[in-house]
């Protein structure tokens, strides 16, 4: 199983947040930002950070960093290493289920991804065959659309950000997936931040908001 970094808000957390890095980053990345999410004193979250595997990444010369798949060229739609973004997913889905082996359920774990994270996120979330409380992508995309399945009843509470002037990912790949999922008949919201290829502090109170209406919420099992 991955490495990870964990923040545990409340005591005997009966719910659960996996959140995964960008490119380059690791584990490390987003765990400062808890405390500035202004949990409710009742919720007992368990925030789960993992490590994406050091690999040579292609567009960045074969550099060895942490990556959750190999990026042979960065267009628009990005072109990808499949194989790589299936095993990041197939470890996530292990986080997932020992999470419910720790007495979690999985409608009370939200799954969230920033940049590269978040598309892993996606594919993640949107082939899970239990219902999950939510999943939040933040300057992201769908990586591989054809792979995601349009079958399931379990629609999911979905919440996309994005910077209007990220130069990294652009904001039209963060409108694309919106209009995807939402046709699939997911609940998804769509806030757009001036901001670039990062979180601003407006982002990271819309971010404790949902979070905190999440596992207020029933979610239909």
């Amino acid at each position: 199983m991955l490495e990870t970094v964990e923040v545990v808000h409340g005591n005997q957390p009966d719910a659960a947040v996996i959140w995964l890095h960008g490119l380059g980053a690791d584990g490390h990345d987003f765990a400062p930002l808890i405390p500035e999410l202004n949990l409710t004193p009742e919720s007992s979250i368990r925030f789960i950070f993992p490590h994406a595997p050091e690999i040579p990444v292609t567009c960045n010369g074969g550099y060895i960093m942490r990556a959750w798949y190999d990026i042979y060229e960065l267009s628009v739609d990005r072109r990808i290493n499949r194989a790589h973004l299936s095993e990041s997913v197939h470890a996530i889905r292990e986080l997932i289920e020992n999470e419910i082996r720790r007495g979690v359920p999985s409608h009370r774990i939200v799954l969230a991804g920033f940049s590269q994270g978040g598309a892993v996120a996606y594919q993640t979330a949107l082939n899970y065959e239990a219902p999950l409380a939510g999943l939040l992508a933040m300057s992201t995309y769908i990586a591989d659309p054809g792979a995601l399945s349009s079958q399931s009843e379990k629609k999911l509470n979905i919440l996309i950000q994005h910077g209007s002037y990220d130069p990294v990912v652009l904001e039209q790949q963060g409108k694309k997936a919106q209009e995807l999922l939402s046709e699939l008949g997911h609940q998804v919201s769509y806030q757009s931040y001036p901001a670039e290829h990062h979180l601003c502090p407006e982002q990271v109170q819309a971010i404790a908001h949902w979070l905190n209406m999440r596992f207020e919420e029933p979610v239909s099992v």
